[in-house]
């Protein structure tokens, strides 16, 4: 890789809401460059930069992509991500590697769904961000209208850096308004009035410059072009841009527009932490580096996609890292451009390169003695269970699915004890099709889904004592044991040391308590009428219980449970005969404790037209959702908060869909779990009884 002066880099991701045109933008201006030779195109299947074969077969972005060119002496590193919400783990990691977000926005669509997402992402990633307006060559375009949304959506700080002249077949080029235009009456927008707008925008980040501005002195072009790269690092000014990618008009411009307004490595503040106290990083200092995406390409070689942010790596270097215990020998180092890669023998701040064969290398890691922030992916919630369709592949589905967990932070695999069910955790439905098309390409693996079972939990509400005696005789040695026990509700939260006192339990001796289950249990027993060691078979019993449930089947939680009594038999007294009198007197009391099933809640929000927030208040009733409120999204967007049943969202995605048009987009998360109501405990209830008969 040949040696860039880290100002001269401009790292940028492409992003927006899907067919905005970023990856056409992306190999347009990789071929206008010479970066790449020959016609490549989403239509024809060849994209440099939707290179894996379900971009190609559904001819959209899967996955991020990294490319580079070089413009005006200036390097470029651009990551194209995908433009649905399914996917956007991609671009949540991908804007870890860059300083700028390039958020692109259909001219004809406008604001859509995912380009609220993204614009929020690139906040709160704490990068630049500069809006493209695509697709300018075609018909019907409001463009007045589309500015005047895109300032009351994301704010005044976004301000055109050019205006168009004419659209559709029309769309003859563009006027900059940072140097102060002459009036043109063929732009779309007054360039002499958005001049005033940039320049005031831009010197926000200066506060004696705005003073001196405001008190009549005009800034020299050398002090605002000075402050431009700050400004937008800052977000006092979010620069428009427009372009036709397919006609090529305002081209130039864009890429004139970004070396002028992309900030350079060097003026993103990036922090780092080191023995927990919080460090300013340099890109003149130490090696600090970090893992912001992992692929397994067709030949099965793991792929660490790596942002430098200071110092330099090289070839066969030993560094340390925030997973291995001792430093790791790095691998090869390559320069990617879409799905080829070069090999370099070096990297340096402000560099992205691939580095190959790092089993010990994950997403999120840093490499360096300094320790980056770990990069939040949003948490999966829509799942499937899965089985492979032919019993032979059941150890290659587990190694199968793995590769693909290391690959996508947005999925999650769990194999339920609850339900015994291998379920695979994605974004959405569209999300899992992918994950199944992926095993089928890449390992010839098909596989059969349904919808998983909820694992609810069982509880209960009130305090209960009782007993049981174990007692078998049938020749020879007998079995004998007998469990006095108390049951109370245990809050989650409750601490078990300031729980056992003897105000409570006047014959407290000790506890266990199990975090899974959220369970404690006492031993008050006085006078040896169970022997110490019996006490653990007891207590084997209950954890049996626990996972086996009581009344449906389901897993117990938040039980305490005390042993004070009991008897036993020098001879025929067993820890087997124990165990099974602490499994039923657990059962039986558990019966006596006002049992309850409880089911997961999870957090919504639910970001929709405010036309739609009535039906989305009115639906969330319906499901037995509690609205929590709800807050302004702009743009004519409110985000509704609400807390609901998961059993009721399962599928909600289609409902939003049909409700809003598909303008709808939301996000859930794990709450807590809550007593559901009785007549649907009922339902569940005798449902697992008349199972349980079955099997008998």
């Amino acid at each position: 890789m040949a040696k860039t002066n880290v100002g001269d880099i401009r790292n940028i991701v492409l992003c927006g809401h899907g067919g905005s045109g970023k990856t056409t933008l992306g190999d347009t201006l990789l071929i206008k460059t010479g970066a790449v030779t020959g016609d490549h195109s989403v239509d024809h299947g060849n994209s440099v930069l939707d290179f894996d074969a379900e971009e190609k077969v559904h001819k959209r972005t899967i996955e991020s992509s990294l490319a580079h060119f070089t413009h005006a002496g200036k390097r470029f590193n651009i990551i194209d991500t995908p433009g649905y919400g399914d996917f956007i783990g991609q671009t949540i990691g991908a804007m870890r590697g860059v300083d700028t977000a390039a958020i692109c926005i259909n001219a004809h669509s406008g604001i859509e769904v995912n380009t609220r997402r993204v614009f929020k992402e690139a906040e709160k990633a704490g990068i630049g961000r500069v809006i493209i307006i695509t697709k300018m060559d075609t018909d019907n375009i409001e463009f007045p209208a589309l500015i005047e949304n895109i300032r009351e959506t994301f704010g005044n700080a976004c301000v055109p850096f050019n205006v168009p002249i004419g659209h559709g077949p029309n769309f003859q080029g563009v006027v900059n308004t940072l140097q102060k235009p002459n009036a043109n009456p063929n732009t779309l927008l007054n360039a002499v009035e958005i001049h005033t707008q940039l320049i005031e925008s831009i010197i926000e980040v200066d506060e004696q410059l705005m003073e001196k501005y405001f008190e009549g002195e005009e800034p020299s072009p050398e002090q605002v072009t000075d402050l431009i790269h700050q400004a937008v690092a800052h977000g006092t000014l979010i620069p428009i841009l427009c372009v036709s990618a397919k006609t090529g008009v305002g081209l130039p411009e864009l890429l004139d527009g970004l070396i002028t307004c992309a900030p350079p490595p060097t003026d993103v503040a990036r922090k780092a932490s080191k023995d927990g106290a919080e460090v300013d990083l340099k890109t003149d200092g130490p090696l600090v580096a970090q893992v912001f995406k992992t692929r397994i390409d067709p030949f099965v070689q793991k792929l660490s996609f790596i942002r430098v942010y200071s110092g330099s790596l090289k070839k066969d270097d030993t560094v340390h890292t925030t997973t291995a215990r001792k430093g790791v020998k790095l691998g090869p180092i390559l320069e990617v451009q879409g799905g080829e890669t070069k090999p370099t023998d070096s990297a340096s701040a402000g560099d992205i390169i691939a580095i190959a064969k790092m089993e010990d290398l994950h997403t999120g890691d840093t490499l360096g003695d300094l320790t980056m922030e770990k990069i939040k992916f949003p948490t999966p919630m829509v799942g499937q269970a899965v089985t492979p369709k032919s019993r032979n592949d059941e150890a290659k589905l587990s190694s199968s699915l793995h590769k693909l967990l290391e690959e996508d932070s947005t999925l999650r695999l769990d194999r339920d004890a609850q339900t015994k069910e291998l379920v695979i955790t994605g974004m959405s439905d569209l999300h899992l099709q992918m994950i199944r098309e992926r095993l089928h390409r890449r390992d010839k693996l098909d596989v059969d889904t349904k919808v998983p079972k909820i694992p609810f939990r069982e509880t209960i509400q009130s305090t209960a004592e009782g007993s049981y005696r174990h007692k078998k005789q049938s020749g020879g040695r007998g079995q004998f044991g007998e469990v006095h026990i108390r049951m109370y509700p245990f809050p989650r939260g409750t601490k078990a040391e300031e729980y056992c006192t003897k105000a409570r339990f006047p014959h407290y001796k000790e506890h266990h308590y199990n975090e899974h289950h959220n369970f404690l249990w006492v031993n008050s027993v006085v006078g040896g009428t169970i022997p110490g060691n019996f006490l653990p078979a007891i207590e084997k019993g209950f954890m049996e219980r626990l996972e086996k449930g009581v009344i449906a089947g389901q897993m117990v939680q938040d039980v305490a449970v005390e042993v004070h009594f009991g008897k036993h038999h020098d001879v025929d007294s067993s820890e087997a005969a124990f165990k099974i009198a602490g499994s039923m007197a657990f059962r039986n009391v558990f019966q006596q404790a006002k049992p309850a099933l409880l089911e997961p809640v999870v957090k919504m929000e639910i970001t929709v037209p405010e036309s739609n927030v009535g039906d989305i208040y009115s639906d969330m009733s319906g499901r037995g959702g509690r609205v929590q409120g709800s807050d302004n999204a702009g743009g004519a967007f409110t985000t509704v908060h609400a807390e609901v049943p998961l059993r009721e969202v399962t599928t909600y995605a289609r409902t939003l869909s049909s409700v809003t048009g598909g303008q709808g987009s939301f996000s859930m998360e794990f709450s807590h779990y809550d007593v559901m109501p009785g007549n649907v405990q009922q339902e569940i209830i005798s449902k697992a009884t008349m199972h349980e008969e079955e099997e008998e």
